[in-house]
């Protein structure tokens, strides 16, 4: 902690952090522990992250994240799409087919970038803010691997055909390593089967993005 620092400020974040990776919420005595303070510190702290609706508390007194974190959410999408768009032109470029940033949006996968190649006669129209189930096609497919500890393919990315688009296959990679963002970063072409050269090309652009976000 530097001189220009709030040790308040970070304690409150850092009691934000703690609460995002659980799903069962802590209690005071917990966060106790885990920040290294009393208890009378973290009851000041959560009182108020509660009065920004940053946190909830329930019947049986354990915290949780509050609703207000969605507002602030709001603006996470565009802060990423910026991050992601000079790896997305390369891919993109390189390959000659659209390439997209892919979030998850629920239980659906929500493309947030979108850039298609200069110099191909035609590639597949795929816009940003298209929507489609997590198990459909490789930009969910790579980042439900991802979950389960483990990817399809070598090389970590997952192949599809046909899925999304008749006559268009996939390939996508999980965004591996960044806090706080669950995506792919992923190809969508008119081809029977995505060429050999693809799938690592496309591993790269994924490690990209994500070394842009952390």
């Amino acid at each position: 902690m530097t001189a220009e620092t709030s040790q308040t400020l970070d304690r409150g974040l850092r009691v934000l952090k703690l609460l995002a990776d659980t799903d069962h919420g802590l209690t005071v005595t917990e966060l106790s522990n885990k920040l290294g303070v009393n208890r009378t510190v973290v009851y000041r702290l959560l009182a108020t992250l509660e009065q920004h609706a940053l946190v909830r508390r329930d019947l049986g007194g354990r915290a949780r994240v509050g609703l207000g974190v969605l507002r602030l959410g709001r603006q996470v999408h565009p802060l990423v799409r910026e991050a992601a768009l000079p790896a997305l032109r390369s891919l993109a470029e390189d390959i000659g087919a659209t390439a997209h940033l892919t979030l998850v949006d629920g239980t659906e996968a929500l493309a947030v970038a979108v850039v298609e190649p200069t110099w191909t006669d035609y590639h597949v129209a795929y816009r940003a803010g298209f929507r489609h189930p997590l198990e459909r096609g490789a930009a969910g497919k790579a980042i439900l691997a991802a979950r389960a500890g483990g990817v399809d393919g070598e090389l970590g990315c997952t192949l599809t055909h046909g899925e999304l688009e008749a006559g268009a296959s996939g390939a996508a990679a999980a965004l591996i390593g960044v806090t706080g963002v669950e995506g792919s970063v992923g190809v969508v072409m008119l081809a029977d089967a995505v060429p050999e050269r693809v799938g690592p090309r496309v591993v790269d652009a994924a490690r990209e993005v994500a070394d842009a976000l952390r």
